[in-house]
C-alpha cells in the first residue's frame, strides 16, 4: 500500500492488515519497537480547520520517529492558485510524505501523482476513510467485531463519512442502513456500485432503520463549506435526532459513535452524547492508533 486516498480503494485484507496493525499500536504506545518514521519529514497540508485530525496525525508521526510540519492554504502558495501539480512536484523532492485535508478529491489524488510520495487522504468532500478505519477499530473494541452486525448511520447520508461507510459496507461482512431525508441520500450509482458486493439499505423513517441495529452513527449536519445551506439542512433533518427514543429502538446495548465535533441539540441530544461519552472519546483517541498503522503501513522505505 503506497497510499491512503480513499475506503473504496482499499480491499478487505488490507482494511484489516490496518486494523490489527492499529491494535497493536494502541496496545505499545510508548514502547514501540520500530520507528519506521526516523528521519523522515511529512508535511500536514490542510485547507480545512481541524482539532482531531490535526493533532493525531502530528502526535502520530512525532511517536513513529518523525518530524512534522503544519500547512494551511493560506501559508503556502497553494492558496494563492498555483496548480496542484506544481505544488506535488516541489514538495515531492523534499518530503517523504503528505497528509492533506482539502475539499476536492481530486486533489488528494492527483498530489499522490504527481508527489510519488505517501498520501493520506486526511478528508476531502467525498470521503473520510481515516474516520472509518478508527470506527472499525472502536467497533471492535466495544463489539468484538463488526462482522455480523448492523451499523446504522442517520442524517445526512451523502457526506462524506457517509460515503466511506458505504465503501466499507461493501468490503466487510455487515449490513449498512442509512436512514436520511430526500435529497440527502447517497447518489445513486455509488449504491449501485456499492451494493454489488455490500449489504447497504437506504430508506426515509430513522425508527424503521435503527430496529435492532448495532451501531447508531452520526454526523454533523452542516458540513464545512455547506454553511450557506444551514437553515435548510437544520430543517429536513430535525427528524434524524439521535434521542434517547431513536436508542432505545435498537439493538440493546447498542454503541452510539459520533466523529466530532457534535453539535448538542441538533444531530445528538446531550443525553444521549453523554451517556455515550466513553465510546464516543475512546472512538477519538483511536484516530491516533489508526493513523499510526496507516503511516509505518505507507512509509516511504529507504
Amino acid at each position: 500500500m503506497k497510499h491512503l486516498l480513499s475506503m473504496e480503494s482499499l480491499t478487505r485484507e488490507a482494511i484489516y492488515e490496518i486494523l490489527e496493525l492499529a491494535d497493536t499500536m494502541k496496545a505499545t504506545r510508548g514502547r514501540h519497537d520500530k520507528l519506521p518514521l526516523q528521519g523522515q519529514c511529512w508535511a500536514l497540508i490542510f485547507s480545512k480547520s481541524s482539532t482531531r485530525t490535526r493533532v493525531s496525525f502530528e502526535v502520530g508521526i512525532r511517536e513513529l520517529g518523525g518530524s512534522v510540519m503544519f500547512l494551511s492554504s493560506a501559508d503556502i502558495q497553494l492558496g494563492r492558485g498555483e496548480p496542484i501539480e506544481d505544488t506535488a512536484r516541489v514538495m515531492g523532492r523534499m518530503l517523504d510524505g503528505a497528509v492533506i485535508r482539502t475539499f476536492l478529491q481530486s486533489d488528494v489524488e492527483v498530489f499522490a501523482e504527481y508527489s510519488q510520495i505517501p498520501t493520506i487522504n486526511a478528508l476531502t468532500d467525498d470521503e473520510h476513510p481515516c474516520q472509518i478505519l478508527a470506527d472499525l477499530q472502536t467497533i471492535r473494541e466495544k463489539l468484538g467485531g463488526v462482522e455480523g452486525r448492523t451499523v446504522c448511520f442517520i442524517g445526512d447520508g451523502a457526506c462524506n463519512v457517509a460515503r466511506s461507510w458505504i465503501w466499507a459496507a461493501a468490503r466487510l461482512d455487515f449490513e449498512l442502513r442509512i436512514a436520511a431525508p430526500a435529497g440527502y441520500q447517497p447518489e445513486p450509482a455509488i449504491l449501485e456500485q456499492a451494493a454489488k458486493t455490500g449489504r447497504i439499505i437506504v430508506c426515509e423513517d430513522p425508527q424503521e432503520a435503527v430496529h435492532g441495529a448495532d451501531v447508531l452513527y452520526t454526523d454533523v449536519w452542516v458540513s464545512m463549506g455547506r454553511e450557506e445551506e444551514a437553515a435548510e439542512r437544520l430543517r429536513a433533518m430535525a427528524p434524524y435526532q439521535i434521542n434517547e427514543a431513536l436508542v432505545e429502538a435498537a439493538e440493546p446495548g447498542a454503541l452510539v459513535m459520533h466523529c466530532l465535533p457534535a453539535y448538542r441539540g441538533k444531530e445528538i441530544t446531550s443525553e444521549v452524547f453523554e451517556t455515550h461519552a466513553a465510546t464516543l472519546f475512546d472512538q477519538a483517541e483511536n484516530r491516533l492508533h489508526a493513523q499510526k498503522a496507516i503511516l509505518q503501513l505507507i512509509a516511504r522505505r529507504s
